[in-house]
């Protein structure tokens, strides 16, 4: 799994196996990724696993599984 762009490898680490989730609107707000949807887009093709969710408000909210489309687990134990 490759990861190109900086905002990428951020959503990576910080909905990967997390159970965080993100909308778009918190996207730009706290974090100024502008357009959450493709960046959602390539980390389905990096092959993760993406979940997405309607708010109460009718907006996606997406979260990543810890294994990816090939089993394998994303975090490394700590010690």
């Amino acid at each position: 799994m490759k990861l190109s762009s900086t905002q990428n490898v951020f959503l990576h680490e910080y909905l990967r196996g997390t159970g965080k989730t993100l909308t778009a609107r918190q996207a730009l707000s706290k974090y100024n990724i502008k357009n959450l949807r493709a960046r959602i887009s390539e980390l389905r093709q990096a092959g993760l696993v993406v979940v997405t969710e309607k708010t109460r408000d009718g907006f996606n909210k997406y979260s990543v599984s810890q294994r990816d489309i090939w089993g394998k687990n994303g975090k490394r134990n700590s010690r």
